[in-house]
């Protein structure tokens, strides 16, 4: 006789998961979100010369 798994989840368990799993998401885009709007600040704040000499203009910062 073959052994089949038959465990479940108990009752809720996926849509408490699925909750959790949204808000750490939504969590993880506003620090990201937040670390480039950071960064766009602070290579905004360069002068066209320190930004030359990184590489950018002032057209890149608004990609980053």
């Amino acid at each position: 006789m073959a052994h089949t798994a038959s465990t479940t989840a108990p009752l809720g368990a996926v849509t408490v998961l699925r909750v959790v799993d949204f808000f750490i998401s939504a969590r993880n885009a506003v620090v990201s979100w937040n670390e480039s709007r950071l960064t766009r600040n602070a290579l905004s704040a360069l002068t066209d010369t320190q930004l030359d000499d990184i590489g950018l203009n002032r057209g890149d910062i608004a990609n980053l």
